[in-house]
């Protein structure tokens, strides 16, 4: 019962979350997110069981009709989005927490080949954005939004929104990610590049300043020769 349970949580929370989605009927159909979370909870038994192999072949079937992998022994929370999900990767020791959303190509990896933990813990309300990368054995905290593209390769407080290669901390204790929105983030190079720009400028001012004063003095000079 604890399975149907969940299943219908996840198709409740993807129909409060996504505005395309229609109803849950439509969702449960057409969602390849709802069934990566499906197939993954059979496969997640039986490799807690020791039935490796078989877990395996449940998340092949699953990468094979949805386009998402998850590995069997990933640790997924409740009311996980995984939206459109193609090219998703979720590594061995990766944990989700609740109330996760995670939009397409993202990868929740490793950085080598270390055995053990090796894989990031996700904290709860956490929206990793298109293609970012979040890669080794580290905790992204609570509330935290990845901008999309973005590298993340260490560790991130909760209430934070990050974006870039690598993964820079932009704004702490800033807008909720329960608004999903990828778009009005900042952009740390964008902001660097407009405070050369502003330097540019005064120094161009300076030079362009002296060289006036260089004239003046050189037009004086000429003054006083023809004087005399």
């Amino acid at each position: 019962m604890a399975f149907f349970k969940e299943v219908g949580e996840d198709i409740r929370n993807m129909v409060e979350k996504d505005p395309a989605a229609r109803n849950g009927f439509e969702v449960l159909i057409c969602y390849p997110g709802i069934w990566a979370l499906i197939l993954h909870r059979p496969a997640n038994w039986c490799y807690r069981h020791k039935i490796k192999l078989i877990a395996r072949m449940i998340s092949q079937l699953a990468r094979w009709f949805t386009g998402i992998e998850i590995h069997p022994g990933a640790i997924i929370g409740r009311r996980c989005f995984i939206d459109h999900g193609m090219g998703v990767v979720i590594g061995e020791t990766t944990e989700v927490g609740d109330d996760v959303t995670i939009y397409q190509g993202v990868t929740l990896g490793g950085t080598g080949k270390d055995s053990g933990k090796r894989h990031p813990t996700i904290g709860n309300r956490v929206v990793v954005s298109t293609g970012a990368k979040v890669l080794g054995p580290f905790k992204v905290g609570d509330d935290v939004k990845i901008g999309a593209g973005s590298v993340v390769l260490k560790e991130i407080p909760s209430n934070c929104t990050v974006v870039g290669i690598p993964g820079t901390i932009v704004k702490r204790n800033g807008q909720s990610t329960q608004d999903l929105n990828q778009v009005d983030l900042p952009d740390p190079i964008a902001v660097e590049i407009e405070c050369l720009r502003k330097r540019i400028v005064a120094l161009e001012n300076r030079l362009r300043s002296a060289e006036c004063n260089l004239d003046d003095e050189q037009l004086g000079e000429e003054c006083n020769h023809e004087d005399l």
